[in-house]
This record gives structure tokens, C-alpha cells and sequence, in this order.
């Protein structure tokens, strides 16, 4: 299946018209720790997509890795009922597994919500379609990739 997920993940970058910056890591990048670690950057600067279920709609927050997501936060800036997604349903609406989860190339068009605190870097990576694939991009195209919103969904520390 991750072989699927990453190509589509290809698909998607180039036919947005973004670099094939896809790179794989066997040691895993399933965390965003781990991610981190593997591509020589700051957890923060790790773009980690998180689903929840709003109701039958997918929600995707692509967070900051050094930050918790504040379902409140998300569920005021979607106007959606926002819980919590298992591994299953994910996968179904999706078409990823969860920590291979991208920003983009989902089967079902997601709600999607981007971290405010992203866009303090440069540069920021993001899962592409396995927990062993990684791709870098900038916020802004992160963003537009994504047709996402940028909204604080960080909890409060």
C-alpha cells in the first residue's frame, strides 16, 4: 500500500507544480521526532498531519511537530464536531496509514486546517504517503498544496 500512497503523493507535487522533493528514510519517520532526526531540522519544522473525523468529513491539521493540536481550536475554526479518528477510518478516507499521512493526495478532500507556527520557517517537511517518506516544502506551499487555512490550533502550553 505505501508504495501506492507515495507515488500518488508524486502525482500530486508535480501536477501542483511543485518539486519532487521526496525523499525516503528506512530508519522511519513515523514520529515527528523521528523525522526530524532523520532530516537534520527542528521538530517544529516537521508539518505532521493529524485526521479527525468532523462528523463523515475528513479534517486534516497539518501541525507544527513541537506543538498539540487543540481539538476545541479546530472544531470553532471548522464548524465541525472534531473527534478523533481511528486507524481504520483514516486509512478508508484517506488512503494513508497513519503516520505516513500527506498534506495532499487524499482520496476524500479533507477540511484542511495549517499551523499558524509553521510558518516561522523556511522550510518545513511533511509525510508523503509512509512512515518512511518525507517531503520539503515551504509553509506558503504547503498551504496552497493543501488548500488549506491557516489557523492557530495550538493548545495552550
Amino acid at each position: 500500500m505505501s508504495g501506492g500512497s507515495v507515488e500518488r503523493v508524486r502525482a500530486a507535487l508535480l501536477a501542483a507544480g511543485h518539486a519532487d522533493s521526496v525523499q525516503a528514510f528506512p530508519e522511519g519517520t513515523r514520529s515527528a521526532a523521528d523525522a526530524a532526526a532523520a532530516v537534520g531540522c527542528q521538530v517544529a519544522q516537521i508539518a505532521k498531519s493529524i485526521v479527525f473525523r468532523g462528523g463523515e468529513r475528513v479534517v486534516l491539521v497539518i501541525a507544527s511537530g513541537a506543538n498539540r493540536v487543540d481539538m476545541a481550536k479546530v472544531a470553532a475554526a471548522t464548524g465541525l464536531p472534531v473527534k478523533r479518528a481511528d486507524g481504520n477510518w483514516v486509512r478508508d478516507r484517506s488512503g494513508f496509514a497513519i503516520g505516513g499521512v500527506a498534506p495532499l493526495g487524499h482520496l476524500t478532500p479533507p477540511v484542511v486546517l495549517v499551523d499558524e507556527d509553521l510558518f516561522a520557517f523556511e522550510q518545513v517537511w511533511a509525510a508523503a504517503g509512509s512512515p518512511m517518506h518525507v517531503f520539503a516544502t515551504t509553509p506558503e506551499a504547503l498551504l496552497a498544496l493543501s488548500g488549506g487555512t491557516r489557523a492557530d490550533v495550538k493548545e495552550a502550553a
